[in-house]
């Protein structure tokens, strides 16, 4: 999957779940791939670990601290001419304080079934799909 001379970014994101409906995110006008849908997360620093990351990301998106996540998918998706993408995903059902967008266009709490009709980044569509599919509740526990 490497593209010659591609940089491999590691990516952290969350699956937020409240009362059966999972928080999904949109980009903004302005940012990289401009309104596309996705999962709040973002990159992981050097020397940070994966939850660490994942912890900080929500923190300065959302105002939220985050107790117990679970990494339930990975995989790697390559942007071409952009870079590779390492993404690790995490179920969150608990997290402290009250949810404030601070970075994005729209947020929005939808059912696992409305998720096919929303522009979700290319790098998100294997668990998008997964979620939607047979089998998706043994992906969340």
């Amino acid at each position: 999957m490497n593209e010659p001379g591609a940089k491999c970014i590691d990516v952290v994101a969350a699956l937020i779940f409240q009362e059966g409906r999972l928080l999904v995110c949109q980009r903004r006008a302005d940012a990289a791939f401009p309104l596309k849908w996705e999962f709040p997360g973002g990159k992981v620093e050097p020397g940070e670990r994966y939850e660490e990351a994942l912890r900080r990301e929500l923190r300065e998106e959302l105002e939220i601290e985050i107790e117990n996540p679970v990494e339930i998918f990975n995989h790697r998706h390559l942007y071409p001419g952009e870079a590779e993408v390492s993404l690790k995903f995490f179920r969150v059902t608990r997290f402290q304080g009250a949810l404030r967008n601070r970075v994005f266009q729209e947020t929005r709490w939808l059912m696992l079934q409305e998720l096919p009709v929303l522009d979700f980044l290319e790098g998100d569509l294997p668990l998008v799909r997964r979620l939607v599919g047979p089998g998706a509740e043994t992906l969340l526990g």
